[in-house]
């Protein structure tokens, strides 16, 4: 990793708020629910599906918890009313998992139940490794009442990701398979690029042969071409998988995805806390701190 990457890692929190909100506008549809339904409608005429993060997380309180489902419920209602090919992803930790696993556990039944009224579908997201046993536990409970309408998130820098992946098999999951962002220790995650992205590919194409439905969540040229070749290879139907992007992020690989007749959906998130998220996108991609230092000098980008 070169100096520029690592002062970008662990020097983007002492950029101005305002400097990453100027480049965060590519990346979060805006802070309201109507920024939201513009951006989805957007991304449908496109061509492209979507998925909705209401953004927040590392919630201590439990009438934050409550507010979070009520507008998770509202998110999907106006999903319903405006016909949008839209579903929704959630974190556990803003749905309460840091305080109660139970609590954390009854909330995303009451989204993924509301889903599954309206014939829609909810993505249980992947956090940091802490979180990873509470998640999946709460994802087996929730599919054991709503089965077509949850899935889950594995993470290809994780070692244990192909473990969790053999042990989901048996009930032909609906996995996003990603390669994970956060900053994790070595003893729990491999750091080589190459080794992360032959992981990907091995879980993936675990996934397809074993009957799932695989989220290929990824703006990697290369584990894309892998994706369209594993899928190619078995024939499969365009129903059974999906590729998936961010907002903001290579709209002309988003472009090549579907002109070539693949589905594509788009995360699209929003909401008052913008920051956080930004802040692990620009880690996670240094090459766009090159916008924050162009916003900084005042270079129109």
């Amino acid at each position: 990793m070169s100096l520029f990457d690592n002062l970008v890692r662990y020097g983007m929190p002492l950029v101005p708020k305002p400097i990453v909100g100027r480049v965060a506008r590519r990346y979060v549809a805006g802070e309201t629910l109507e920024d939201a339904v513009r951006t989805i409608r957007s991304m449908n005429d496109q061509g492209a599906m979507a998925t909705v993060d209401v953004l927040g997380e590392e919630v201590r309180d439990s009438e934050l918890v409550r507010a979070a489902v009520d507008e998770y419920l509202e998110v999907l209602d106006r999903l319903e009313a405006e016909g949008l090919d839209a579903n929704v992803s959630i974190k556990p930790t803003m749905l309460g998992l840091k305080i109660e696993e139970s609590l954390c556990a009854d909330a995303v039944m009451a989204i993924v139940a509301r889903a599954a009224e309206l014939g829609n579908f909810v993505r249980i997201d992947m956090e940091d490794h802490t979180c990873t046993d509470a998640t999946l536990r709460i994802y087996r409970r929730v599919r054991e009442e709503h089965p077509g309408a949850v899935g889950v998130v594995l993470q290809s820098y994780l070692r244990r990701t192909s473990t969790d992946l053999n042990d989901l098999l048996p009930l032909k999951p609906n996995i996003r398979i990603c390669k994970g962002i956060y900053r994790e220790p070595r003893s729990m995650a491999w750091k080589d690029f190459e080794t992360i992205r032959a992981n990907f590919v091995y879980n993936m194409e675990k996934i397809l042969d074993h009957g799932g439905y695989a989220g290929i969540a990824t703006h990697d040229t290369f584990l894309v071409w892998a994706g369209m070749s594993a899928v190619d290879r078995r024939r499969l139907d365009r129903e059974s998988y999906e590729f998936q992007m961010l907002l903001g992020v290579d709209p002309e690989l988003r472009r090549i995805i579907l002109s070539e007749g693949h589905r594509l959906r788009v995360y699209v998130p929003y909401g008052r806390d913008w920051y956080p998220y930004s802040i692990r996108r620009l880690r996670e991609n240094p090459t766009v701190a090159h916008h924050v230092i162009r916003a900084m000098v005042g270079v129109s980008s």
